[in-house]
């Protein structure tokens, strides 16, 4: 597996030399067309590090990367950060990454992200650890599932569709985790349909990330190293 990030927005976006990925934000506004780039020009260092020849980076109908063939991954960017994380076809089934900033979810967001168990379970959190804000790490771990899901299944899925239950870290210098329920038939995976998710979150340098590795066996023990 490798990861590239950036953090930062200081300077000009990579301009990107494949004129299939101009055109593909051709009628994008400024910014977009800015995160689009940087974010592959992330991926690309991300194939040379596995040492894969450098190769566009397209979105499908649903906005979905389409990797080079052998490459399964993830991108995320957010304000001041973007990052790719992508392993060669045979070792994860899938892999999911987010970045948000680390701030309380605006008004509202909450009550559409959160099912009321994932609600209650966030305020026992914040009542033992006001430091960070779960709205915003569930969003995050949300995300991250999503991404993971999509490659296998080819489908959405909706916020309310996996429970997901955060658990603080161990440890100073461990990460926390979570595990997410699928609450709609999950996919086949080395011949088992697997209904949960495993994952790792850290917040750090004011984002809260997120990452689910999928493994390509019948384990479902996360293994991405994802984190800023």
């Amino acid at each position: 597996m490798a990861v590239a990030e950036a953090l930062g927005d200081a300077g000009p976006a990579p301009a990107s030399p494949y004129p299939e990925e101009h055109r593909a934000v051709a009628r994008a506004v400024d910014r977009r067309r800015r995160e689009f780039f940087a974010v592959r020009a992330c991926a690309r260092r991300a194939m040379e590090a596995l040492g894969v020849p450098p190769a566009p980076v397209l979105p499908d109908g649903n906005g979905a990367p389409g990797w080079p063939p052998g490459l399964i991954g993830s991108m995320t960017h957010c304000a001041g950060y973007r990052a790719a994380a992508l392993a060669r076809s045979g070792g994860p089934a899938s892999l999911g990454i987010d970045a948000e900033p680390h701030g309380p979810l605006p008004d509202g967001v909450l009550s559409h992200v959160a099912r009321p168990a994932e609600r209650d379970r966030l305020t026992a959190l914040a009542a033992r650890h006001p430091a960070v804000h779960w709205d915003r790490l569930l969003f995050s771990a949300k995300e991250s599932v999503y991404k993971a899901w999509y490659p296998l299944t080819g489908r959405w899925l909706e916020f309310h569709q996996a429970d997901i239950e955060i658990h603080p870290p161990a440890g100073p210098a461990a990460p926390g985790r979570f595990g997410a329920v699928l609450l709609v038939p999950g996919p086949v995976v080395g011949g088992r349909r697997l209904q949960r998710f495993e994952g790792r979150w850290t917040v750090r340098h004011g984002l809260a990330a997120t990452a689910v590795t999928v493994p390509a066996g019948t384990r479902t023990t996360p293994t991405a190293r994802y984190f800023p």
